[in-house]
């Protein structure tokens, strides 16, 4: 049995800047927990792999596509391979949710500028 502890996991590097912590990462998929604090946001980029969030703590608003909506903890998003997507924390408070990648992505993630 293998167990890890979130806050014994190291935040790794990434292009967003925020608070970010590999728990799971094999070839079959990525399992990344994402801080938001307050004002924060992700940048919107387009991954090569279908992915579910889902949301720990908090209430953000996630973009999926042209679609846009607020969420609150205990819900789960799924956002199709391809797509445009992004993560806004727009309350006074963190939001934290869970990012599930399957399979790992083999290539990077293509960053949209507007």
């Amino acid at each position: 049995m293998i167990v890890k502890q979130l806050s014994e996991t190291g935040i790794m590097k990434n292009a967003h800047g925020v608070d970010a912590r590999n728990l799971y990462n094999k070839e079959e998929a990525m399992i990344t927990v994402i801080t938001l604090e307050p004002g924060r946001s992700l940048k919107r980029h387009i991954t090569p792999v279908d992915v579910a969030f889902y949301v720990l703590e908090g209430t953000g608003v996630v973009e999926v596509g042209d679609e846009k909506i607020e969420v609150k903890k205990d819900t789960l998003i799924e956002s199709p391979k391809d797509i445009v997507h992004c993560w806004y924390n727009e309350s006074d408070e963190p939001l934290r949710f869970m990012v599930v990648k399957a399979p790992r992505p083999k290539t990077k993630t293509v960053f949209v500028t507007d």
